[in-house]
């Protein structure tokens, strides 16, 4: 008599079963939040969110800001290339690159430095505020307070 132990003799060995997560037979596990939830979207993506909204912000005002990129970058590079550190000097939380050639100009808000000194989402989302507006007022030759009349009120 065969137990289930034991190959049947007539033919080769069978290959076991993969296991599955499934051990109670309510199918498989879905995902933790909907992609709808503020949840299931990464901090990187919230950031975004926060530049796209101060930009949204500003361009109402200043229509020549469509032709500016923005740009989110985890961490600034060192002044003295990848090999040289920081030593003293303050890490830059957005920089602005003017128009060179045929491309448009640019202007980046790092992400890590700005998340390691804001405590709060709210908090962050004023303080991406103001480097946005800093940087437009540098690339348009303009006061911050020019650029936007809250600048420095919230």
């Amino acid at each position: 008599m065969d137990t289930p132990l034991t190959p049947p003799a007539d033919g080769p060995p069978q290959e076991p079963r993969a296991r599955r997560r499934d051990r109670h037979g309510r199918g498989m596990r879905g995902p933790l939040a909907p992609p709808q939830v503020p949840l299931a979207a990464s901090r990187a993506e919230l950031f975004g969110d926060l530049v796209r909204d101060s930009v949204e912000r500003l361009e109402r005002r200043w229509p020549q800001l469509a032709e500016v990129e923005f740009m989110v970058g985890e961490v600034p590079a060192p002044p003295g290339g990848p090999d040289g550190g920081w030593n003293d000097e303050a890490v830059p939380l957005g920089g602005t690159v003017a128009p060179d050639g045929g491309r448009a100009a640019r202007i980046v808000v790092y992400r890590r430095p700005v998340e390691i000194r804001a405590k709060s989402r709210d908090e962050r989302a004023v303080l991406v505020h103001e480097i946005v507006v800093e940087q437009v007022a540098e690339l348009l030759g303009l006061t911050p307070e020019t650029v936007d009349p809250r600048y420095g009120q919230e």
